[in-house]
C-alpha cells in the first residue's frame, strides 16, 4: 500500500512544484501579466504541437495495436464527453466554464503524468500499451477540447456556427500537431527496411539534429505551461468557484476511473472481448485516472473560455490524484489486476 502512495507521490509532486514555482516568482514580481501571456502563447503554438507530435512518434509500429483495447478506450472517452455535456447543461449556467468543465471531466493528462503511472505500476511493457493507445486517444482529446470550448460559445452569437466549429479544429495547433504525427506514423509502415528490419530512413537516426530540436522543444511544453498557470494562478478565486471546481475534480478523479476502468474489468471478466493483463490495466489507469491535461489552461486563455477555472483544475485535479490514484492502485492489487 506504501508503494502505491509513492507511486503517486512522486509522479505528481513535479507538477505540483513547477506551479508552486510559477506561483512564488509572480509574488516575487519576477515577471507580468504581459510575460504570462505572451508565454501562454508560445506554449500552446509551439511547445505542446511539437509534444504531441513526437509523442505520436514514438509508436513504433502500428502492428502493435490491440484494436478491442483501442475501441473500447475511445468509446469510453466518447462516452465521459457526453457525459460532460449532460452535467455542464444540468449546473453549469455560464457558457464561458462549460467547455473547460466538460473538458476537465473527459481528458486526462495521459502523455505526460499518465506515462508515468503505467511506467511505475507495469514498466516496459505498459509504455507499449500507453504509446499505441496515445496515437488515438489524443487526437480524439484535441478534436473533443476544441468542440468543448466551441459549442457552448453562442451566448454571444445567435446560434452555434458549425463550420466555425471545423475551422477551429482544423486550425487548432494541437490537432495539427497530432494530424503530422498520425501522417509520419503512416508514412514511416512505407519505408523500405534493410535485411536486419531497420527502416532505410528515419528522423531519428538520419536526421538526428532535427530530431534533437523537436525533443527539446518537447520537453520544454510541460515545465513552461505549468510555471505560467502557477504565475496565474489566483488562490482568491476558489471561493467564487468552488461548485465548478468540485464538480471537475469529482469526475476527472472518481467518475471517469470507476467508468473507465470498471467497464473493462466487467467486459473481460463476463464476456472475456477485452484480454487485459496488468500492463493494459497499468494503461487504463494511466488513462483515466489521471488529472486533467496541462494543456486546458492554455486551450482556454487562447480560446476565450475561463481561463481562471481551467487553471484550477490543473491545480487540484493534480492534487486530488495523489490519494485516488493510491486508492485505485490499492483496490486493482486486492482484486489481482495489479502486481
Amino acid at each position: 500500500m506504501v508503494d502505491s502512495f509513492i507511486y503517486a507521490f512522486q509522479a505528481i509532486t513535479p507538477v505540483v512544484l513547477l506551479i508552486a514555482l510559477g506561483f512564488f516568482l509572480k509574488e516575487l514580481a519576477f515577471y507580468d501579466e504581459v510575460f504570462l501571456k505572451q508565454a501562454n502563447r508560445l506554449v500552446f503554438y509551439v511547445f505542446l504541437p511539437v509534444m504531441l507530435y513526437m509523442n505520436i512518434y514514438e509508436v513504433a509500429d502500428l502492428g502493435e495495436i490491440n484494436w478491442m483495447l483501442t475501441g473500447y478506450v475511445m468509446l469510453i472517452v466518447l462516452g465521459l464527453f457526453l457525459f460532460s455535456i449532460g452535467v455542464v447543461l444540468l449546473w453549469v449556467p455560464d457558457h464561458k466554464q462549460r467547455g473547460v468543465v466538460m473538458q476537465c471531466i473527459f481528458r486526462s493528462n495521459y502523455a505526460i503524468i499518465g506515462l508515468s503511472f503505467a511506467q511505475a505500476l507495469s514498466g516496459s511493457k505498459a509504455v507499449a500499451v500507453v504509446g499505441v493507445l496515445s496515437a488515438f486517444t489524443i487526437p480524439l482529446y484535441n478534436v473533443l477540447a476544441v468542440l468543448s470550448m466551441s459549442i457552448f460559445m453562442h451566448e454571444r452569437k445567435e446560434k452555434t456556427n458549425f463550420k466555425e466549429v471545423a475551422k477551429k479544429i482544423m486550425h487548432n495547433p494541437l490537432i495539427i500537431g497530432c494530424l503530422l504525427g498520425l501522417g509520419t506514423l503512416l508514412i514511416r509502415q512505407y519505408i523500405p527496411t534493410d535485411v536486419n528490419g531497420h527502416s532505410c530512413f528515419s528522423i531519428r537516426e538520419d536526421g538526428k539534429f532535427f530530431y534533437s530540436f523537436l525533443a527539446y522543444l518537447a520537453k520544454a511544453s510541460t515545465p513552461v505551461a505549468l510555471i505560467v498557470l502557477g504565475g496565474r494562478f489566483d488562490f482568491k478565486a476558489v471561493k467564487g468557484l468552488w461548485k465548478q471546481i468540485s464538480i471537475g475534480v469529482v469526475g476527472r478523479l472518481i467518475i471517469a476511473p470507476i467508468l473507465g476502468i470498471g467497464v473493462a474489468y466487467l467486459i473481460s471478466s463476463q464476456t472475456g472481448l477485452l484480454n487485459l493483463g496488468t500492463a493494459e490495466y497499468a494503461a487504463l489507469v494511466g488513462l483515466f485516472a489521471s488529472p486533467v491535461a496541462v494543456s486546458i489552461a492554455v486551450m482556454a486563455e487562447e480560446m476565450d473560455n475561463d481561463a481562471v477555472l481551467a487553471g484550477q483544475y490543473v491545480v487540484w485535479t493534480n492534487i486530488g490524484a495523489i490519494f485516488t490514484v493510491f486508492v485505485t492502485v490499492v483496490v486493482m492489487r486486492m482484486m489481482g489486476l495489479l502486481m
